[in-house]
């Protein structure tokens, strides 16, 4: 096991024993792969690894997928099931004997990713036990980025960065959400993101981007229409996430005034991002600056969210979140300001917190650009 996997597993292990966990079961998602190396999507085949506080894990796989325990990144005892549906629930009973045997009561498990379906296997396999969530010591851990994480992830900007700057130029009175939508997604491609991309992007012209969750739509750039990008990329499974706001032709006053307080917004957040700091002070200083201005009301969403393995995930950056920031922890400041029926702005960095402050990983302009019409 490298190195990276040691301290990870450890870690787990410890809270485990703090938590008085007999065991961590996980599903596929992020944190499989963040503790060993194995990669499986969610399909409708189960699969369960087994982490218990001590002795050898166990891995619970179909039998198609058993040659991606070659990578795995520690010794597996692996338990494989057939296509018949039959035998699923003796490999799982198989693979759990162990902590039935050792009369495993408490047991781990990340409720927003087990599914019914694995849970009815490991209730046919282990029904004495108490399922716990774990959530918390998992994000506690994925939290604190180390540098090689950190390098995935500033690649990750490096590539929707260079992707946007490609796609820019494409932006002229007439095309459509659409069709900037499909040439960002190919650019973030030829880049050389991943294909399962974060999110898919948002691309809001005019109107429609004083909705914060805009789907791209067959509307047509018009002169004067501010155009917002929000697009990140996926680096060995580390994600990106920015925001940037643009307008065609000189916009009205009143949306360049937007677009200079968020910026104001957003440099006020990111000045607020240090170590000790509660998280929520981060969203107490960039709202502190839109509602100064007047526009509070327009504020609608928390000014930001942990970034890694997932798009959304530890610490939160909204109002009364009294967790700590430490050194390590990466989180977007994406401040906005929304008027219906006129526009929006949004502009979002990836931050992530050093030994004495903090450090953004994006460094496109935050100015507002005036692209050609």
């Amino acid at each position: 096991m490298s190195n990276q996997f040691i301290r990870r597993v450890a870690a787990l292990r410890a809270a485990m024993h703090q938590s008085g966990l007999d065991s961590v079961l996980l599903n596929p998602g992020p944190s499989m792969p963040y503790l060993s190396g194995l990669h499986f999507h969610i399909s409708e085949r189960p699969v369960i690894l087994c982490l218990p506080a001590n002795g050898e894990a166990s891995i619970i796989v179909p039998e198609l997928e058993a040659q991606k325990l070659n990578h795995a990144s520690f010794a597996l005892e692996a338990f494989t099931y057939s296509e018949d549906v039959s035998s699923w629930q003796a490999a799982f009973t198989a693979g759990l004997a162990r902590l039935a045997s050792m009369g495993a009561r408490r047991v781990g498990i990340e409720p927003r990713s087990l599914r019914v379906l694995e849970l009815r296997f490991l209730e046919g396999a282990l029904p004495q036990i108490s399922l716990v969530s774990c959530e918390g010591a998992m994000a506690s851990l994925r939290a604190k980025k180390d540098s090689s994480e950190l390098d995935l992830m500033q690649e990750a900007v490096r590539m929707a960065q260079d992707a946007l700057k490609a796609t820019l130029p494409h932006v002229k009175v007439g095309v459509s959400e659409r069709e900037i939508a499909g040439r960002l997604i190919a650019n973030l491609l030829a880049e050389g993101s991943g294909g399962e991309l974060p999110f898919q992007p948002i691309i809001a012209f005019g109107a429609n981007s004083a909705n914060p969750h805009a789907m791209p739509t067959d509307y047509q750039a018009k002169k004067g229409d501010l155009i917002l990008f929000d697009w990140g990329a996926n680096h060995q499974g580390y994600f990106s996430d920015l925001t940037r706001t643009f307008a065609l032709g000189q916009p009205s006053e009143k949306l360049r005034l937007i677009h200079d307080t968020v910026r104001a917004s957003n440099e006020a957040g990111r000045n607020a991002s240090r170590p000790g700091v509660p998280a929520g002070a981060v969203d107490d200083a960039s709202r502190k600056t839109i509602t100064d201005a007047g526009f509070g009301e327009y504020f609608t969403h928390r000014t930001g969210h942990g970034l890694g393995l997932e798009v959304h995930e530890e610490p939160y950056m909204r109002a009364g979140n009294d967790q700590l920031l430490e050194p390590g922890m990466t989180f977007t400041v994406e401040p906005g300001i929304y008027l219906p029926g006129e526009g929006g702005v949004r502009i979002e960095d990836d931050m992530v917190i050093t030994k004495d402050g903090a450090r953004s990983l994006s460094t496109y302009p935050r100015e507002l650009q005036i692209l050609p019409a």
